[in-house]
C-alpha cells in the first residue's frame, strides 16, 4: 500500500497490465481452437479423418511440407470449400510458415462451425526446429 501511495502511476500501470493479461488468457481459453506443438500435431494428424492444411505459398509448399498435408493459399482459403466440406467433426490442423496465417484461418474455421480446429504454433519453422522431416514436391 505504501508503494501504491507513493507511485500511483506505476500502480495504475501494473493494475492495467494485470487486467490485460487476465483478459488475454481468458479469451485464449474461450476461442475454441487450440495452438499445438509439433509433437502434438503428429498425434492429431493420425486420428481418423484428420486433415492437415498447409497455407504456404505454392513455391514454399513445394520446397518442404508436412507429409500428408494439402496446400491451400490464404487468398483461396474457404471453410466451405471441397477440401474441408466433410471435416466439420474431424480434426483439422492448419499450418503455415510461421503460424500467423494458420491462426487467422483457425478463427474462420471455428466461426464456420468446425469442432476440432488446431493450428501449429510457430508453423513449419517450429516443425523444423523440432527436427521433424519435411517432404519436397507436390
Amino acid at each position: 500500500m505504501a508503494f501504491a501511495g507513493r507511485h500511483p502511476m506505476l500502480s495504475l500501470a501494473l493494475a492495467g497490465l494485470t487486467v490485460a493479461i487476465i483478459y488475454t488468457e481468458i479469451m485464449r481459453l474461450l476461442r475454441g481452437y487450440k495452438a499445438i506443438k509439433p509433437a502434438e500435431l503428429a498425434l492429431v494428424a493420425n486420428q481418423p479423418g484428420a486433415v492437415v492444411v498447409d497455407m504456404s505459398a505454392i513455391a514454399d509448399f513445394e520446397k518442404g511440407h508436412i507429409a500428408g498435408s494439402r496446400n491451400i493459399i490464404p487468398s483461396q482459403f474457404d471453410p466451405a470449400g471441397k477440401l474441408l466440406a466433410g471435416a466439420k467433426q474431424s480434426p483439422v490442423v492448419l499450418v503455415c510458415r510461421n503460424g500467423m496465417a494458420s491462426a487467422t484461418a483457425a478463427r474462420k474455421l471455428k466461426k464456420a462451425g468446425f469442432e476440432q480446429v488446431h493450428w501449429l504454433d510457430g508453423g513449419i519453422a517450429a516443425w523444423q526446429a523440432a527436427g521433424l522431416p519435411l517432404v519436397k514436391g507436390r
